[in-house]
């Protein structure tokens, strides 16, 4: 008995030592912390709930963070690297907004697990909190992502999609993800939560199109919050929504209303392709978090560093 116990006590740690092996080059999972830091998930969810109780904006900004940081390069948290010509600089990363609550956690996380949590999966766990906490659909993602070493600004302002956006320019985006039509809508449903700037719906307020889908009193309301065609400052906040602190499927009623902020929001209403799907979620919220829940596992898993790729930075904020 006593033999067979050492046998397969061996056998146990024999498979524990391939397991952390495979582990070094493998590809995301959904365990990849298990041996090296099991309580990830508990621990971003417990700093999360500190960080949306001081701040309601929050999870807004961190889902913004994770969109802008996977949109170039992929989900790699190099917009997080700081240096004169990084992507947190480029002029698309206008507001953007709690980068040190990505590293606070990341700095706790080495006190606890040093060298193993990447920022990139900081990033990723965050911005699911952020949906979770709001009200959304708690989202399962594999983990494992590594840290980019490179970063550029200029890389930032061409991939970044503009305020102007269409709706062929958004399906080529999403869909080149690996999603499908009713997930390429969906997943603009993270305007939700959060709000958009003056600036990015000027033209739309003082020169709309015959073809712009939005509401006479919704336009006066906004002129009157955007008074200038030209703002001469860029800071002033509208909400993307009815709801802007909670995820639901308001969005989508309000652009079927022609209250969407955006000129995107209105294409979307309103195209042959899109606009029974947006109604589809408008009408059911379950169905909306589903297809959303979905594209968002491809978007953050989509060219993404694993393995031998990149690096798990010490810091957030520069390379090793």
């Amino acid at each position: 008995m006593e033999a067979w116990f050492r046998l397969t006590l061996q056998l146990v740690i024999l498979m524990l030592g391939v397991h952390a092996r495979a582990k070094e080059g493998d590809q995301l999972a959904y365990d990849y912390y298990e041996l090296t830091c099991p309580l990830v998930r508990h621990f971003v969810r417990n700093e999360m709930l500190s960080i949306f109780a001081a701040d309601v904006t929050a999870p807004a900004a961190l889902l913004r963070l994770l969109f802008h940081d996977c949109q170039v390069q992929g989900c790699d948290a190099s917009i997080l690297l700081d240096s004169r010509d990084s992507e947190i600089h480029a002029s698309r990363n206008f507001g953007i907004r709690k980068l040190e609550a990505i590293s606070k956690i990341k700095s706790m996380l080495e006190a606890t697990c040093p060298g193993q949590v990447s920022c990139a999966d900081i990033i990723a766990l965050a911005a699911t909190n952020s949906i979770a906490l709001s009200g959304g659909p708690l989202i399962q993602i594999p983990l494992g992502r590594k840290d980019a070493t490179n970063s550029s600004s200029y890389q930032a302002d061409a991939f970044l999609p503009s305020a102007s956006i269409n709706v062929d320019q958004l399906l080529r985006i999403f869909m080149g993800k690996g999603m499908d039509l009713e997930e390429s809508v969906a997943i603009l449903g993270a305007h939700t939560l959060g709000t958009g700037h003056c600036i990015n719906i000027v033209d739309r307020l003082y020169k709309p199109k015959p073809t712009d889908n939005m509401n006479v009193d919704f336009q006066l309301a906004m002129r009157a919050v955007c008074p200038n065609q030209v703002p001469n400052i860029n800071t002033t906040l509208l909400p993307n929504d009815a709801t802007p602190t909670i995820f639901d499927n308001a969005y989508f009623w309000g652009i079927l209303k022609g209250k969407g902020l955006f000129s995107i929001d209105s294409s979307v209403s309103t195209d042959h392709r899109t606009m029974m799907i947006a109604s589809l979620f408008a009408a059911d919220q379950n169905h909306f978090f589903k297809a959303f829940s979905s594209a968002f596992v491809k978007l953050s898993t989509s060219n993404v560093l694993t393995g031998n790729m990149g690096e798990v930075r010490k810091r957030c904020d520069q390379v090793n």
